[in-house]
């Protein structure tokens, strides 16, 4: 059919963007040098093709989840200095990052002041998720209530509600700083009911659970709403200082230093 290299490889090349082999296409002729170099097997050498390219859409794979994800930062749970803060509970978190809790649809609640790093913890697991080919959504409290209610006023609060539902975990950050009206506490409470033994979530927040009615309209809506976040739910408590003010000191005390 062929008769020279060039339009064998023409071919070859023609049929892989076709069939949308990425990997293979870019990277065929260095892996053919290889197996002719190391006498691979027919076996061996489809083998290697194989692997290239499903590593190749994992990668694309992850980072468009990532991208998708929105997270605030690139924190991993590598990053986290356990030294500095005691009170972090390290196998527990190695246990989470594992993402059984995400098989088993239950959700993670991290308590404790700013700067522990509650959004460090999150921001790790949720990155493993990607990793593991899941949909993450990354949002900040006030920012979501605050879109489903303009939603809602034009009328496309299903669609969103929705597209919400595709998503395997959802990461609610700082649900602290804001006191909903009967509106956005409904909408808050329509988000933790459709996800409610089906998918999971993580919610970050400086207030203890029993000051929650802080958050929403009394201590009934708080009450309905831990009532189905706790029913599946691991809690992380953390105290100690604010990896932020301890950032900060180390900064003072270099500049002191250059300044002697």
């Amino acid at each position: 059919m062929f008769n020279d290299i060039e339009h064998k490889s023409a071919y070859i090349e023609s049929k892989m963007k076709q069939f949308k082999l990425v990997d293979m296409r870019m990277q065929y002729r260095d892996i053919i040098e290889e197996a002719e170099h190391e006498s691979l097997g027919y076996m061996d050498f489809l083998l290697r093709l194989m692997e290239l390219e499903d590593y190749g859409k994992k990668s694309r794979r992850t980072e468009k989840l990532l991208i998708k994800a929105g997270f605030d930062s690139t924190s991993t749970l590598d990053d986290i200095d356990y030294s500095f803060n005691p009170s972090i509970d390290k196998a527990k978190i190695d246990e989470l990052g594992k993402l059984t809790f995400l098989d088993n649809r239950e959700n993670i609640i991290i308590i404790g002041p700013p700067g522990v790093g509650k959004s460090m913890i999150a921001t790790g697991i949720g990155r493993n998720a990607c990793e593991k080919g899941r949909k993450v959504l990354f949002v900040n409290a006030k920012e979501l209530v605050d879109k489903l209610y303009d939603e809602m006023l034009d009328g496309n609060l299903q669609q969103v509600l929705d597209k919400l539902n595709r998503i395997d975990l959802l990461i609610i950050d700082e649900l602290s700083y804001i006191k909903m009206d009967k509106e956005r506490e409904s909408l808050f409470f329509q988000i933790i009911r459709q996800r409610y033994e089906k998918s999971s979530l993580i919610i970050t927040t400086n207030l203890p659970m029993g000051r929650w009615d802080e958050v929403f309209t009394g201590q009934l809506a708080a009450t309905a709403i831990l009532d189905r976040l706790l029913h599946h739910c691991h809690v992380l408590s953390i105290t100690g200082d604010s990896y932020r003010v301890k950032g900060s000191k180390l900064s003072v005390k270099k500049l002191k230093g250059i300044e002697k």
